[in-house]
């Protein structure tokens, strides 16, 4: 394979996607040449055009409702779906042909995620896909996209880096890299959505970044996308007289962003307009929330305009007279969001958990506090030891801290344009750093909010030949996996568990995590279930470290892992004495293998992803 004259960053995001790129011969220590591809896509029927932004968006047509050409695109005529802005527009008419928040619904444990189920509340004519087909759908585009601008240089030969949400588990890593490969991505890095931003900071600052940081600092990346709140921590240390970047801690998965709001947004729309006498049905409640997307976005983007139009179509009318007509008000999009997202609250407040009715409606498990400031006390009162295990930073706050005090913030998430988000989130912070006796936290300016992942991406993949500044990490979760203890029966009373940590925290990309010398027993010739447990708090286990009691802040309980392992040469149903093997991938992927006694064999323990394993 030839070497990469690109290296490709890929934002697949809740709401956008995005390509960069960086030239990897023309760009040496940290003067890199970058850029961002102009994606070419659908913006109406035979229509095309070419902004930095894909709409994460696919629309499923009916077959009678476009004409021959409609769907047509520079590289191809063989499309009976759309995607991008095309399918925003069209979906927002007629939202039960769109699908959105596939990413959302790629990390739902609760759904088989390779089923075709969306979109979710479509009637039964309508045709599904999967959150995994419209995933690889959307990453095909931009595969398709670039090797139409980029003839001489295909993308199966560019080094490719895709991001996640820090807060996705393995097996929603795992459905990821299968998307990229059924797109055709042969040469594929995953990387966590705030190291992105960071490392996109980084380089746009062509190294002037070690003149707004210092030894001792600790950046507090808060990402608020489409669809999920990313909270991570990175230490500025120094090693060997230079300065390097550590990410110490990321929060868990909270799913909790832009989509939350349109859907407020479209709730505050539904009563003033109940109060003019006009009631929105189901339909037209859903038609107003992509409408309030829209309309959110043009109200962040230029903030000369204090109003935005609103259309919904009338269900079944072809009149134009039909539709209901509003608008969102500034006001109505700053209040909504500024008191029901980022309220003011202290450092001890936490998220409210309400319990939950029998039955639900089959959706995505939205976090049940929209309060994105209560969420972000809550993971910094958790990280509050995060500093321990980090050479040179045990002295860095003081020993009675109530939580882990940031020096400096770094904001990604196109919410983020409306100053008055940036400020409530900073003054709520330093409030909470001055009752702690600590420093007020500083922000670090400039960032690109629509591109920053996708261009960190990029920059990433030059880091990894030798280049510019490196964040070091590693996985961000130690795990575990469920050791049961053998005892007699006991009415009433389950068996004991223990919990055995098979990967430790901060193990790298391409490192082994081999079990000491411990055996288990696994059936072979049937399927085998393990229950597994992720944790961001406990830095200091080892592989083998074997837990008799944990709190329910230290492990967290993740999907099951799924084996069935081969019953060759034995009886189905036999014990077989094996020892377990960790491995993360270099595309930072992790992977369980069970190793039978006195064998060459290896069998891969695969994460359940059916969904309802729980």
């Amino acid at each position: 394979m030839s070497d990469p004259r690109y290296s490709i960053g890929i934002d697949l995001g809740t709401t956008h996607c995005a390509l960069s790129y960086v030239d990897l011969a023309a760009s040496d220590g940290e003067k890199t040449s970058q850029g961002v591809l102009p994606v070419s896509q659908l913006t109406a029927p035979g229509a095309i055009e070419s902004p930095s932004l894909l709409p994460s968006f696919l629309y499923l047509p009916h077959a009678s409702e476009l004409t021959k050409g409609d769907l047509w695109l520079p590289w191809t005529a063989e499309r009976d779906f759309v995607v991008g802005e095309m399918a925003r527009s069209r979906g927002a008419g007629t939202p039960i042909r769109l699908v959105s928040s596939a990413k959302s619904w790629l990390c739902h444990p609760g759904v088989d995620r390779r089923a075709a189920i969306l979109p979710n509340d479509a009637p039964p004519e309508v045709a599904r896909v999967s959150p995994l087909e419209t995933s690889a759908r959307y990453l095909t585009h931009l595969r398709e996209a670039w090797d139409h601008a980029h003839p001489d240089a295909p993308f199966a030969e560019q080094d490719v880096t895709v991001t996640i949400p820090a807060s996705f588990d393995p097996a929603a890593r795992e459905l990821t890299a299968e998307a990229a490969n059924a797109a055709g991505y042969t040469r594929m890095t995953l990387l966590e959505e705030p190291q992105a931003a960071l490392y996109s900071w980084i380089q746009k600052s062509d190294g002037a970044w070690r003149k707004q940081v210092k030894v001792g600092d600790i950046i507090l990346v808060v990402d608020v996308g489409g669809g999920t709140t990313d909270l991570s921590l990175m230490a500025v240390i120094e090693r060997d007289g230079n300065l390097e970047l550590h990410r110490v801690a990321v929060g868990e998965h909270i799913l909790l962003g832009g989509d939350n709001m349109d859907l407020a947004l479209a709730h505050v729309v539904a009563r003033k307009l109940a109060s003019q006498g006009t009631q929105a049905d189901p339909w037209q409640l859903r038609a107003l929330t992509y409408a309030c997307r829209s309309a959110k976005e043009l109200l962040l983007n230029d903030a000369s305009l204090d109003t935005a139009p609103l259309v919904v179509p009338s269900r079944g009318s072809k009149l134009i007279g039909g539709s209901i007509r509003t608008e969102l008000t500034r006001a109505e999009l700053t209040q909504t969001i500024l008191d029901g997202f980022f309220p003011q609250v202290d450092a001890a407040a936490r998220p409210v958990s309400r319990a939950r009715v029998g039955l639900t409606q089959l959706g995505l498990p939205y976090a049940q506090d929209a309060g994105i400031t209560r969420h972000l006390a809550a993971f910094l009162a958790r990280q509050v030891g995060a500093l321990a295990e980090l050479d040179g930073m045990q002295q860095a706050q003081a020993g009675n801290a109530t939580f882990l005090h940031p020096t400096a913030v770094l904001f990604n998430g196109g919410v983020f344009k409306s100053p008055l988000l940036v400020s409530r989130i900073v003054d709520t912070l330093n409030a909470w750093l001055a009752a702690d006796n600590a420093p007020a936290a500083r922000l670090l300016e400039g960032a690109d909010l629509d591109l920053a992942v996708a261009r960190g991406a990029a920059y990433y993949g030059y880091v990894k030949r030798g280049k510019g500044v490196r964040i070091r990490g590693g996985t961000a979760r130690a795990y575990y996996v469920a050791v049961e203890s053998a005892m007699p029966a006991v009415p009433g009373m389950e068996p004991p568990i223990q919990a055995l940590c098979v990967a430790p925290f901060g193990i790298e990309e391409g490192s082994d995590a081999a079990l000491p010398e411990m055996e288990f027993g696994l059936v072979v010739g049937e399927p085998v279930n393990f229950r597994f447990f992720g944790s961001s708090v406990r830095r200091q286990d080892t592989v083998g470290t074997l837990l008799d009691f944990w709190t329910p802040d230290e492990l967290q309980e993740l999907e099951e892992i799924e084996a069935t392992l081969p019953a060759e040469g034995r009886t189905a149903g036999e014990v077989v004495a094996v020892k377990l093997h960790a491995h993360v991938t270099e595309a930072g992927t992790l992977e369980l293998e069970a190793i039978p006694r006195g064998t060459n064999e290896r069998w891969k323990v695969q994460f359940d992803v059916r969904g309802g394993a729980n």
